[in-house]
């Protein structure tokens, strides 16, 4: 019997009693598994998911403050005081450390709900204290928030490309890889069939269920029969979200030079929720605090921009006062258009700290007030990467996914492609906005970002990516 998704062998799967009979939507919950979900990803008008973080679920992400909900088939919940560097029996599981030993079904199941507890390790202001660089309105302006809640965007349903494969089982998973990698040679297409055909919560869990099953690590399996870019395209899709933004934040910061553009793009992208879980995983994982790594390799107000929004602490809040985003865009007016120099930390106040409804609102009264869009006036004040960051900011804020739309045709446009950039964002937000990126490129570049992706990259590296990119347009 065939299975849809699963890649072509001789013979294919021959029915016996043993076999897995294909059931609507689920299988039986067994160690290493997990239960497929509806929906995947939430769907998100301009964004990564919201407060909540991963996983998908059905129905969308419940907004909550503090972390991750621990459910069946998820990521762990958010980490207690102290992180889950002080929880026995959870390793790391970085790029650089996938292949502990010590990443046992015990782990995998503290991963997919089965007991991490939820945290409050976060610091908050003390009780009727402003939280830090969060600029006091002045005293006759109404409370932040007081005004009326905006109306919520339109559900347009699930905008990832990629869907959870109905009744996948990751025994049958595993079979396949490893058929794939035995004997001479490897079937790169097996393992492009099936990687591309399963969601990121789908995709993890093989890591355990591989060595349970074979005594062997699967992403040494894959690092020695695979290379380049399909390679790193392929362990990319074996973490989970924050693992790979924690990792991709390393790689920018150490060794010579820093990817300043990486910086920018994940921090200024992510929910407070994610940003948290973020710094808990680079903790863990690099034995230094984020922050502390941002600090040391960057410098001045860019320095300063990057350590406010790598807090994750945005007001999340819906309400806007109107009174008080007229009162936001005239002081950017006053530190910026209508000043000799710029006071930068007003700009930084504002945007790190103020919610995104209230700073489309600011955006909005600013233009009108001085008949300049904000985006032009950062770019007359301001310069080298404190301009980039804060114009990256402001593109977020007002439509995320032409952002990143902009990010993938800089990364493949002129001669050369960068493909660390690429890779990273269609595994990102292959889940999360991904037909709304491909939606944006063409409205933006006049042709697909199937096509460009055709004509920019090549062999089982494409094949891959075009899986991700979910079909032409």
């Amino acid at each position: 019997m065939s299975y849809p998704g699963y890649p072509s062998q001789p013979g294919g799967y021959p029915p016996q009693p043993g076999a897995y009979p294909p059931q609507p939507g689920a299988y039986p919950p067994q160690a290493g598994g997990y239960p497929p979900q509806a929906g995947g990803y939430p769907p998100q008008a301009g964004g990564y998911p919201q407060a909540g973080g991963y996983p998908p679920q059905a129905g969308g992400y419940p907004p909550q403050a503090g972390g991750y909900p621990p459910q069946a088939g998820g990521y762990p919940s958010m980490p207690p005081a102290g992180g889950w560097g002080g929880s026995p029996g959870f390793p790391s599981i970085g790029l650089d450390n996938l292949s502990n030993p010590a990443f046992s079904a015990a782990n995998m199941n503290a991963m997919s709900g089965g007991g991490m507890p939820q945290g409050q390790g976060f610091p908050t202001a003390p009780s009727g204290q402003p939280m830090p660089s969060y600029p006091a309105a002045p005293a006759a302006a109404p409370a932040f928030g007081g005004g009326a809640p905006v109306a919520p965007p339109v559900n347009r349903g699930y905008r990832g490309s990629i869907q959870d494969f109905p009744g996948a089982d990751p025994l049958k998973d595993v079979e396949v890889l490893r058929k794939a990698m035995k004997g001479f040679g490897t079937d790169e297409q097996a393992i492009i069939d099936l990687l591309g055909s399963r969601t990121n919560k789908q995709r993890v869990p093989l890591l355990i269920t591989f060595k349970t099953a074979y005594g062997k690590d699967l992403i040494k399996d894959l690092k020695s029969e695979l290379s380049g870019n399909f390679e790193k395209l392929v362990l990319a899709m074996l973490m989970t979200p924050a693992q790979l933004d924690a990792h991709e934040l390393h790689e920018a910061i150490k060794g010579a030079g820093t990817d300043e553009a990486c910086l920018i793009e994940i921090l200024s992208s992510r929910s407070n929720a994610e940003i948290r879980e973020i710094n808990e995983i680079y903790k863990r994982d690099y034995k230094k605090k984020l922050e502390d790594a941002i600090s040391s390799d960057t410098s001045g107000h860019f320095r300063r921009l990057l350590v406010s929004l790598a807090q994750g602490n945005r007001d999340e809040r819906p309400q806007v006062d109107i009174s008080l985003a007229k009162q936001d865009a005239q002081a950017l007016y006053a530190a910026g258009e209508n000043k000799l120099g710029t006071d930068e930390s007003k700009f930084n106040a504002i945007l790190c700290a103020r919610s995104k409804p209230h700073l489309k609102a600011v955006f909005h009264e600013y233009q009108q007030m001085c008949g300049r869009d904000i985006e032009k006036s950062i770019c007359r004040e301001m310069s080298g990467d404190l301009e980039s960051g804060m114009v990256a900011v402001v593109k977020c804020i007002k439509n995320t996914p032409a952002y990143f739309a902009e990010r993938l045709y800089k990364a493949m446009k002129g001669a050369g492609t960068k493909d660390r950039t690429l890779i990273r964002i269609m595994v990102s937000r292959s889940e999360v906005d991904m037909l709304d990126i491909r939606q944006e490129y063409v409205k933006s570049y006049q042709k697909s970002l199937y096509t460009h992706i055709t004509g920019d990259t090549s062999g089982d590296y494409r094949k891959l990516l075009l899986k991700l990119c979910g079909g032409n347009d």
